[in-house]
């Protein structure tokens, strides 16, 4: 896509947007593994698949910003222990 460019019909504008949004909540998902990664929290594959289908970016902000300073998976995931 040429910089500056703008989509001219509203189809267009609206399918964009959308694509932008969730590439947006992909890249939120994958930055909440990997810290939980890094923090050595371990993620079972069904919560995985959970935080990766996850499309409220603020959702996935509160998330992220938990495991910052999460002891488990639970305190991330607002479940008790």
């Amino acid at each position: 896509m040429m910089k500056g460019y703008e989509y001219q019909s509203e189809f267009a504008r609206k399918y964009f947007a959308q694509g932008q949004a969730e590439g947006r909540a992909e890249e939120a998902a994958r930055a909440l593994l990997t810290v939980l990664r890094v923090r050595g929290i371990s993620v079972p594959d069904a919560v995985r698949d959970t935080i990766l289908a996850q499309r409220d970016p603020a959702h996935l902000e509160r998330w992220l910003e938990k495991a910052a300073v999460a002891r488990s998976l639970a305190e991330v995931l607002d479940e008790p222990s």
